[in-house]
C-alpha cells in the first residue's frame, strides 16, 4: 500500500460526499462484521474533521449462540476509538429475514433516540446495493425498487438513515480492517442458501470474473435512477451533458466516468476541456457547456 496513510481515499470520499453531515450526532450500527467495523473506524477517524459525536450500537438478534463474540468485537472497537456503545437485544423466537430486519431497525431507532442521534449510519456497500437491486428486479419492481438503497433518507422522527459506503467495495472495507489491525467477526448464517440474498450473492460470485466491475456498474445505475426519481441537481446536469452529446451523435461508447467529470465541473462552476472519447471533447467555461469539439 503506497503512501503514509493507506486508505485515505475512503476517508476523503466520506468527507467529500457529505452523506454524513458536519456536526452530526451519529449512531453507528455495528454488527461486529468487517463492513461495520470499518465504518465505525472511518467515522472515528473523521470525528475531529467533521465534528462528529459517535455512539456504536449493537443489536443482539438472539438467533445464534456465537452472537456474544460479535458483541465483544463491537465493545473492543468502541474502546479502541473511545466511543460510547449501546446494546439492544431482540425478543427470542423464530423470525424470517424481513421480520428480523424490521425488528433490528426498530431497535436502532430506539437506541438513536436514547443517544440523541440525528442519524443512524449503516455499512451497506456496493455489493449490498447490487444484491438489493437484483432482488428488486426479480420481484418485478419499478423505478423505486431499481433505485436500490438511497445514501440518505428520513427514517424516523428527526432521524435519518445514512449509508456513506454505498459506492465502496467490501474488499476495500476488509482491507481497511486488516491495515488498521481491527478485529471483526464472520457471520456463519451468510452461508445459508435458504436466504434469498445469500443465494444471489453466490450467483454473483460466479458472474464477477465474467463481468469485471459488475457491482460498481449496478450500484452506479441505482444511484442514477434514484437521482432521476427526485430530479436532483446532479440528475439535471447529467441530462444536460447527455443532451449536448446526443445532439452531436456522441453518446455512443462514452464511459460514464467521462460524463461525470463534466458534471463535476458544471457543479463546481469551473472551466476545462474534457476528453470523453476518441475525437470528442466537451469544453466547459465557468460552469456552462461552451461547445462540443470534434477532432
Amino acid at each position: 500500500m503506497r503512501g503514509a496513510k493507506p486508505h485515505a481515499d475512503l476517508e476523503g470520499a466520506i468527507e467529500r460526499d457529505g452523506i454524513v453531515r458536519r456536526g452530526e450526532r451519529v449512531l453507528v450500527a455495528c454488527s461486529g462484521g468487517a463492513d461495520s467495523v470499518a465504518l465505525a473506524a472511518l467515522l472515528a477517524s473523521l470525528r475531529g474533521t467533521l465534528d462528529l459525536d459517535l455512539t456504536l450500537a449493537y443489536v443482539h438478534h438472539g438467533t445464534r449462540d456465537s452472537a456474544w463474540q460479535d458483541e465483544c468485537v463491537v465493545l473492543r472497537v468502541a474502546a479502541t476509538y473511545g466511543c460510547r456503545v449501546r446494546i439492544a437485544a431482540l425478543e427470542p423466537g423464530a423470525r424470517d429475514e424481513a421480520t428480523l430486519r424490521e425488528a433490528r431497525y426498530a431497535a436502532l431507532a430506539t437506541l438513536a433516540l436514547e443517544a440523541g442521534a440525528g442519524a443512524i449510519a449503516t455499512a451497506h456497500h456496493r455489493e449490498d446495493q447490487c444484491e438489493t437491486v437484483l432482488l428488486a428486479l426479480f420481484r418485478g419492481a419499478g423505478p423505486d425498487g431499481l433505485a436500490g438503497m438511497p445514501a440518505r433518507r428520513a427514517f424516523a422522527d428527526g432521524i435519518d438513515l445514512v449509508r456513506p459506503l454505498l459506492m465502496r467495495s467490501a474488499i476495500e472495507l476488509r482491507d481497511y480492517c486488516h491495515t488498521h489491525a481491527l478485529p471483526y467477526a464472520v457471520d456463519p448464517t451468510n452461508a445459508d442458501l435458504g436466504v434469498r440474498r445469500n443465494a444471489v450473492r453466490v450467483a454473483l460470485e460466479a458472474l464477477r470474473p465474467l463481468f469485471p466491475g459488475l457491482d460498481a456498474a449496478v450500484a452506479r445505475s441505482a444511484e442514477i435512477v434514484g437521482a432521476e426519481l427526485v430530479s436532483s441537481d446532479r440528475a439535471m446536469l447529467r441530462r444536460q451533458v447527455r443532451a449536448a452529446l446526443d445532439g452531436q451523435e456522441g453518446l455512443r461508447d462514452i464511459d460514464f466516468a467521462h460524463v461525470e467529470a463534466v458534471v463535476r465541473a458544471l457543479e463546481r462552476g469551473s472551466s476545462g476541456r474534457f476528453h470523453v472519447r476518441s475525437g470528442l471533447d466537451v469544453v466547459v467555461e465557468r460552469g456552462e457547456i461552451a461547445r462540443i469539439v470534434r477532432e
